[in-house]
């Protein structure tokens, strides 16, 4: 019997959402909020003048894109220009349209066009190996507001822009797995506003409502605080992170040349962010690759400057090339190496048809230079090694699995993998998984035989009752779900119904 995957509307949803990277998105979502909000002008919910408003976005827009362009050419490096524009989009929402009639405001506007010029800037000298250490547009309103042209104002903060914020910021959050992040910072930053307010003689329903309608705690959390590069690797240090940046931009404070204000709080939090994890960009050189199976492909990488990671965590890597796939140019993948081995490696899905970052993959030569720009992720085996595990593997979704049992730790560890492949010869790693001493399940859809060393489970239908039987005390272990995300999704309520309490998954988007 085959396992048959039920799209339910949430597996539905992340296949949707794995069509975009997590730039893609958020430029999309800016940039229908800027269409939005040019609508609520035009209805007169916002008190702008539309002339001012469109010369407020090409101003933004235009000059990020256009300095950005300038800066790359002069350190040699190819243009990011999704994120340009993701940086234009937020200016544009930070800084109050400079007024054109009946005068044009020259301070304002130069104050505007000084911080889209300092964003780009910032990504290129206020950064370490390649790897900017602020968030460019929250670096920009900041260093303006010291020379007294303007100061952010988050006018997209409003009642009116609450309604396509909220979703927006959801959304985003949801894509990017930072929801407990994002909720961590409106709680701390939520109840002290609140608490100031009450103190203050406000309603306790206005003094609720006010710091998410009027104050730019939504906007803060969806399109600052969880910027990529920026960020901390481990999600407890996130949630920390987020505690401590909560604190900063809610309580008043006062310095004599600064004052409290989200762009610092956001600055500060960076500055914690640098400290936690990898320092800098990473340098590859390309080593070559070997087929792992008929439809898998595994890519061998130096690295230029020792790499810390725990296995099972995912690198980022910046692909340029030229038929974009409307992706974007940065693409996560998960080491299968262990810490520690000679080369970096991963495994990737290459059966046609293959997207064009993955055909500038195979299209790399021996020597050749690639760079990523981010080690991170939290699908990692529980510290305490007598913690028992169930590792479920669908397809590709082998690679997290490949480095944690490829590591010394794992020998010595309660482990069962149940590995899901369409046939024998689509199992990868099989020299790695029959070193690693875990007890091994293979359940293969078309009944060929697996080798030796593993179980053959048929091809017996995967749901709670069978993985049940497969493994019984599945109630005590700790369960790791991989592949992409209708097959994750599917098999994480097969384990809850089996008596899992403890699921974790990695859902692979394709690339």
């Amino acid at each position: 019997m085959t396992t048959v995957a039920i799209a339910t509307p949430k597996s539905r949803l992340d296949t949707w959402l794995g069509r975009f990277t997590m730039y893609r998105l958020i430029l999309w979502v800016l940039a229908i909020l800027a269409a939005y909000s040019l609508v609520l002008n035009t209805l007169g919910w916002l008190t702008f003048g539309l002339a001012d408003m469109l010369a407020h976005a090409v101003l933004c827009l235009g000059l990020t894109y256009l300095s950005n362009r300038a800066f790359a050419a002069v350190f040699r490096v190819r243009p990011h220009s999704e994120s340009s524009l993701i940086t234009g989009l937020l200016l544009f929402f930070l800084f109050w349209p400079s007024e054109l009639l009946p005068a044009v405001a020259w301070p304002d506007l130069a104050g505007v066009a000084l911080a889209c010029v300092l964003a780009s800037a910032s990504k290129y000298l206020l950064a370490f190996r390649g790897r900017h250490i602020f968030n460019p547009a929250a670096a920009g309103a900041f260093i303006v507001s010291l020379t007294g042209l303007n100061v952010a104002t988050w006018w997209a903060a409003t009642p009116a822009m609450l309604w396509a914020v909220l979703p927006g910021v959801a959304l985003i959050m949801y894509r990017t797995r930072k929801v407990l992040m994002a909720c961590t910072f409106l709680l701390v930053s939520g109840s002290i506003v609140f608490t100031e307010l009450l103190r203050a003689g406000m309603p306790a329903g206005a003094a609720l409502w006010q710091p998410f309608a009027q104050r730019p705690l939504l906007f803060f959390a969806g399109f600052m605080l969880t910027e990529p590069l920026t960020l901390p690797p481990r999600r407890w240090q996130q949630l920390a992170l987020a505690a401590v940046v909560g604190v900063v931009f809610a309580v008043p404070y006062n310095l004599g040349f600064v004052a409290n204000s989200p762009e610092l709080a956001l600055l500060l939090g960076n500055l914690l962010a640098f400290f936690a994890g990898q320092r800098g960009g990473i340098r590859l050189v390309f080593a070559g690759s070997r087929p792992l199976t008929p439809t898998t492909t595994e890519l061998r990488f130096a690295a230029l400057r020792p790499v810390r990671f725990t296995p099972g965590q995912y690198m980022e890597l910046d692909l340029p090339h030229s038929s974009s796939d409307g992706k974007g140019r940065r693409r996560i993948f998960s080491m299968s190496s262990a810490p520690g081995s000679a080369e970096l490696t991963f495994g990737v899905g290459t059966a046609e048809p293959l997207s064009a970052a993955k055909r500038a993959l195979l299209e790399l030569a021996p020597g050749d230079p690639l760079r990523a720009t981010a080690v991170g992720g939290d699908f990692v085996l529980p510290r305490d090694g007598g913690t028992p595990v169930l590792l479920i593997a669908a397809g590709i979704g082998i690679t997290p699995f490949l480095s944690q049992l490829g590591s010394g730790a794992a020998k010595e560890r309660d482990i069962v993998l149940l590995y899901l492949a369409t046939g024998a010869d689509e199992l990868a790693g099989t020299d790695v998984l029959a070193a690693s001493g875990a007890r091994v399940i293979a359940r293969l859809a078309d009944g060929s035989a697996p080798p030796d060393f593993m179980h053959d489970a048929g091809t017996v239908r995967i749901d709670g009752s069978s993985l049940r039987e497969l493994v019984p005390d599945i109630a005590h272990r700790t369960v790791y779900v991989s592949g992409s995300p209708a097959r994750v999704e599917s098999l994480r309520s097969a384990a809850r119904h089996a008596g899992a309490r403890r699921v974790r998954v990695d859902a692979f988007a394709g690339y």
